[in-house]
């Protein structure tokens, strides 16, 4: 049987302006042009104007981002070593660089960085803008209390926390640690933007949670947003459907909090 919050989350997604309600947890803001050593980039140009594939590979690898995306790049970046005895790999990867043409290649260095490596920190964000009716706390006065609370700190402060207190065995991080009606409660909050790779793998770490060993007393919830609540949407939905356990949007997660 569906749990009652999940059901309510995907009532509020399929009926509600969830998007535009959503936008307050995940607010998704363009970022600027990466920042790269313009002494570095300037070598780069020098290198590639002379058609130094070796000294431009060497170079270019010295970025966060290289240019193209070559499944060979990753093993260089490893063992530049192997730049020296494998010179038809250099060449090859060098004649896509030119046929782009500098301005492209420096333009492809300097892309921001992608929106879903950035929405970690969000929830965090909007849970000390009071969004719940409290402000988070540190670890002193959270132990210290026993009033309503949600404990402030990095995923790894609150994973060190719950192994501490709880016997969270578990090596990934939390994003939530609170107590509410004098019962504690944890969880992971996860924002699915589409389905497949990564973001499957993203809403599995979430559903993990659930299934983490902990004391008997500790409330364990995954607080998943995006594509898994649009109704016949593959595997992700029907895992909501299936489970019985507390899955629920950020944006029932008040409700949910003060009911327990």
């Amino acid at each position: 049987m569906t749990n009652h919050w999940t059901s309510l989350s995907i009532d509020y997604a399929n009926q509600r302006s969830y998007l535009d309600d959503l936008y307050r947890v995940y607010p998704i803001i363009p970022n600027g042009i990466r920042e790269v050593d313009e002494r570095l980039m300037r070598r780069i140009e020098t290198y590639y104007n002379n058609r130094d594939n070796k000294d431009l590979i060497r170079a270019l690898l010295q970025l966060d981002l290289f240019p193209i995306k070559d499944s060979y790049v990753p093993y260089l970046r490893r063992d530049p070593t192997a730049i020296d005895r494998n010179p038809q790999t250099v060449n090859r990867i060098c004649g896509r660089l030119y046929e782009l043409g500098f301005q492209q290649v420096y333009e492809n260095c300097t892309e921001p960085k992608e929106t879903n490596r950035q929405i970690g920190p969000m929830f965090r964000i909007w849970l000390k803008s009071g969004a719940l009716g409290i402000q988070p706390v540190d670890e002193n006065t959270f132990v210290h209390s026993t009033d309503d609370a949600i404990l402030d700190g990095t995923d790894a402060n609150l994973k060190d926390f719950a192994n501490k207190f709880f016997n969270y065995q578990r090596q990934k991080g939390l994003d939530f640690v609170g107590r509410f009606n004098g019962k504690y409660v944890i969880g992971e909050a996860k924002f699915i933007s589409d389905q497949g790779g990564h973001q499957n793998a993203q809403f599995n770490d979430a559903m993990d949670t659930l299934l983490s060993d902990v004391q008997d007393e500790v409330l364990k919830i995954a607080i998943i947003d995006g594509v898994p609540y649009i109704s016949n949407r593959g595997r992700l939905h029907q895992t909501l459907l299936s489970s019985d356990k507390p899955i629920m949007s950020a944006l029932v997660l008040r409700e949910y909090l003060y009911s327990i």
